[in-house]
């Protein structure tokens, strides 16, 4: 699996290398032959085996400089494991938002346990960490091959979804209750919080169970990971709406196609689909700030594209120009998530105005995809993906490692601390090869005054 062109100009771009630990926590000595071995597996890695955290000679020369280069744990079998697999239950909770791709980690998850360990008792966790709190009245599911065999066929995820977070005792109250060995928390930025708390609380009763992350986003903004998956699905079904815009925007005098796209606060779907097609005009992030008014605002700009080819194509992620709700009340989701304005109708307003007041005729086509994109079925770049992450995680897992999330990274899969992966948002580097190939794709100008 390949990373995207997102990954070159991110991998060798961090800042804050001292901060990032590469440490990864063992419960105890792995000293149970793996059944893996019976099978006559090849490719068994060694806790030794590292990935470099930057890969280009110029980095690696001047980390070469210091007495050890930061690396990470390269994911995959060990040949001796923790975990007995006869004795072993595991959870597996999804949280947050949907995303193309849920249903196959899960599917690759019990996949791995069942024919590769041998383990035979997996619960899913029903909608998300609620699913462990005794009030809600959540039955756990059991999950086999037979009942994950076709799940992969689907959008969403079968075990349902919750976002908000629950106490940690609780939780572990019920991981305790449960006889639970291992819990596969598969989330976002909240998720992994949330499932620092519980590693937390678990160490605090000094009891063993593994906790292992699968990043979960189609915003593709999670810390350390080269691309999350369901990005590549949520790019390719966003094309499909810019190309009905386009098309809605070609087929009327002064036709404008605007589609907002999902991005809270990282604009990699919209920069990838602008790049992706190149029938876009102008990109909207939220990492790029832009103007409406004045002679180099959006709107000025816009009327001279209009007056010299009839037609235009807007694509806005939908943390873009957040700065024009300033003066709106600030409300929260139920994840404590700061709700945005909804810069795709804001803009479809101003521009209506804008041309009314010139006496320009405008017809504005406004899609919004967004419950549709996150809502289908992963594509097969994201499915080999998704299979390859869950199966990483169960061998991480049955080898007893914990407080750790499995990530792409250099184009190998790795083991990262769960306290690095939160130390930051991934977002898109102004000054990247990426965001220069949607300048030159788009050809739009900077959209700022000053």
């Amino acid at each position: 699996m390949k990373p995207s062109c997102i990954t070159s100009s991110f991998v060798d771009e961090l800042d804050n290398i001292e901060e990032i630990s590469t440490v990864i926590s063992n419960l105890g000595k792995c000293s149970v032959p793996s059944p893996l071995m019976k099978k006559d597996y090849s490719c068994f890695v060694e806790d030794d085996d590292k990935v470099l955290l930057l890969a280009s000679s110029r980095n690696v020369a001047r980390l070469c400089k210091k007495e050890t280069v930061p690396s990470f744990e390269l994911a995959g079998p060990r040949q001796n494991i923790y975990f007995d697999p006869s004795k072993t239950k595991c959870a597996i909770v999804t949280c947050g938002g949907l995303c193309p791709g849920i249903n196959d980690v899960i599917r690759a998850i019990v996949m791995t346990l069942f024919y590769g360990y041998g383990v035979r008792n997996i619960f899913g966790i029903r909608f998300g960490l609620r699913g462990f709190i005794p009030s809600y009245g959540l039955e756990v599911m059991e999950l086999t091959p037979d009942s994950v065999a076709r799940i992969h066929e689907y959008g969403g995820t079968i075990l349902g979804s919750s976002r908000g977070p629950q106490p940690a005792e609780e939780i572990v109250d019920a991981l305790e209750r449960m006889n639970v060995s291992i819990l596969f928390a598969i989330g976002g930025d909240g998720t992994f919080r949330a499932s620092k708390t519980i590693v937390d609380e678990i160490n605090k009763r000094g009891i063993k169970i593994s906790v292992i992350a699968i990043p979960k986003t189609i915003d593709n903004d999670i810390f350390l990971v080269s691309k999350t998956f369901g990005f590549d699905t949520a790019v390719q079904m966003a094309c499909q709406a810019i190309k009905s815009a386009h098309t809605e925007a070609i087929g009327a005098p002064n036709g404008v196609g605007l589609v907002k796209l999902m991005g809270r606060y990282s604009g990699f779907i919209a920069a990838a689909a602008s790049i992706a097609l190149r029938e876009v005009n102008y990109c909207l992030i939220p990492e790029s700030d832009f103007d409406l008014d004045g002679e180099r605002g959006l709107l000025k700009e816009l009327e001279r594209r209009l007056d010299q080819r009839g037609h235009a194509v807007i694509v806005a992620a939908e943390g873009a120009g957040q700065k024009f709700f300033e003066d709106q009340p600030k409300e929260t989701d139920a994840s404590g998530n700061v709700k945005l304005g909804d810069i795709g109708k804001f803009l479809k307003q101003k521009i209506g105005e804008y041309f009314a007041t010139l006496g320009k005729e405008t017809n504005i086509k406004y899609i919004d995809p967004s419950y549709i994109i996150r809502s289908v079925p992963a594509n097969v770049d994201d499915s080999l993906y998704c299979g390859n992450l869950g199966q990483n995680a169960v061998h991480a897992a049955m080898a007893g490692k914990t407080d750790m999330m499995v990530s792409l990274w250099n184009d190998r899969y790795v083991h990262i601390p769960l306290e690095s992966a939160i130390l930051q948002r991934k977002k898109v580097n102004l000054k990247s090869r990426f965001w220069m190939s949607v300048l030159e794709s788009t050809g739009q100008p900077s959209l700022k005054n000053d």
